[in-house]
Formats: structure tokens, C-alpha cells, sequence
């Protein structure tokens, strides 16, 4: 293992990145738990798709939007935990995506195959690599 003392940028590039995309989920998530939907431009038939949610379904977001923005700030940070808390966002956005797309009955305008997809190279790419940063002694 080699061990570097000095932070390549790109670490920092890849990590303010992913913690301001991963504080877009944050929002998301805390405007539905707090009831704020209106705040968010919901319409009433959006809000009621998201009050009606699950316990579990609510656990698994909650892991994948915690997880990764977790994730982001110990990368940040230098530390080798980013890759667990990379890894509980995963798990957190295979839980959510099965509720959304098999479980729940989604209103056609929640519906962004595109967000998902960004949100899944986002999640993948930032477990990947926070496991090369640690592979390679950044991450301590």
C-alpha cells in the first residue's frame, strides 16, 4: 500500500461534487419527513404519493441520502469510513429504487428515469472510488 500525505484534487473536486448533489437528496428527503412538500413545488397528489410511504420505505431513502452525504463529507475528510457509509447508500438506493419502481404506484410526474440513473452513477462512482482512495492510502 502506498501512502500519500498529500490530498490530490481531485479528491476534493469528486468530493465537494457529490456533497452538494447528495445535499439536493437531504432537502428532498427533510422537506418529505417535515411535511414541507409545498415548499418543494409539490402538488397534492405528489405529496400524497410520498405521505404514503411505508416505515421501511422511509428507512431505505433515509439510508441512501444519509449514507451518501455522510459519505461525501469523509471523503472530504480523509477518511477510510467513507467507503462504509458509500456502501449503506447502496443499500439505501436498491431499497428505494425497488420501492419506486416495483412497489409503489409513482405519479407520472415523480416519474425522471434520467435522475435515476444520475443518482446511480453518482452512488456507484462515489463507493468506487472512495474504495481506490482508500486502496491506494488516502483515506486513512
Amino acid at each position: 500500500m502506498i501512502r500519500s500525505d498529500r490530498t490530490p484534487w481531485h479528491l476534493w473536486a469528486i468530493g465537494i461534487v457529490t456533497l452538494l448533489f447528495n445535499a439536493v437528496g437531504i432537502f428532498s428527503y427533510l422537506s418529505a419527513q417535515t411535511g414541507n412538500l409545498e415548499a418543494a413545488g409539490m402538488t397534492s397528489d405528489q405529496i400524497a404519493f410520498f405521505e404514503s410511504f411505508p416505515v421501511w420505505a422511509h428507512a431505505v431513502w433515509a439510508l441512501g441520502v444519509w449514507g451518501a452525504f455522510a459519505g461525501s463529507i469523509l471523503l472530504l475528510s480523509r477518511r477510510r469510513w467513507a467507503v462504509a457509509s458509500f456502501a449503506v447508500a447502496t443499500i439505501g438506493l436498491i431499497g428505494t429504487t425497488y420501492f419506486e419502481t416495483i412497489v409503489a404506484d409513482m405519479p407520472e410526474e415523480l416519474r425522471n428515469p434520467a435522475l435515476l440513473v444520475t443518482i446511480w452513477i453518482s452512488t456507484i462512482g462515489s463507493l468506487v472510488y472512495a474504495m481506490r482512495m482508500r486502496s491506494v492510502g488516502v483515506l486513512r
